[in-house]
């Protein structure tokens, strides 16, 4: 998180300096700002491990997008057909997400997708109880959601 800040930062630099104010410049600021915290990480702790997070982070976002749509489409066409594919229930999901913010991220990253909904989250935070509008298989839906997680986990690990 400290990398982000420092990179965002880098790139307001970058835009106050150039004087231009344009998503482009923005962005250019970014990718220079990230090629400076890139060379930066070796010899700065608290940036150890920044460089790898934004392909992490585009890569989940990619992935998500494409399950996104999915979903839509699937919610989409139950909807509009007049026979109900739904078998809609609820299941108990064992979180491997520790932290509070992991566990949060998880939940509504779920709740976003057309079709879930994360509804509790037990005592002990290990359990995430999930509503789900097409409950025909049960373990198909667990791994779909156990791949989700760990992408999560990845990008915020």
């Amino acid at each position: 998180m400290i990398g982000l800040f420092w990179n965002l930062l880098l790139a307001l630099a970058w835009v106050t300096l150039t004087g231009s104010v344009t998503a482009m410049n923005l962005l250019a600021g970014f990718l220079f700002g990230y090629g400076a915290l890139m060379v930066l990480q070796k010899q700065v702790p608290v940036l150890k491990g920044y460089s790898r997070r934004i392909p992490r982070v585009a890569a989940f976002l990619v992935f998500f997008l494409k399950e996104l749509v999915k979903s839509n489409f699937k919610v989409a066409y139950d909807v509009a057909t007049p026979v109900w594919h739904m078998k809609p229930g609820v299941i108990a999901f064992p979180l491997r997400a520790e932290t509070d913010m992991e566990i949060l991220f998880v939940s509504s990253v779920i709740s976003l997708t057309p079709g879930t909904l994360s509804l509790d989250v037990s005592d002990d935070r290990k359990v995430l109880f999930i509503h789900a509008m097409f409950l025909h298989d049960e373990e198909q839906l667990r791994n779909d959601l156990r791949e989700l997680e760990r992408r999560i986990l990845k990008v915020m690990r």
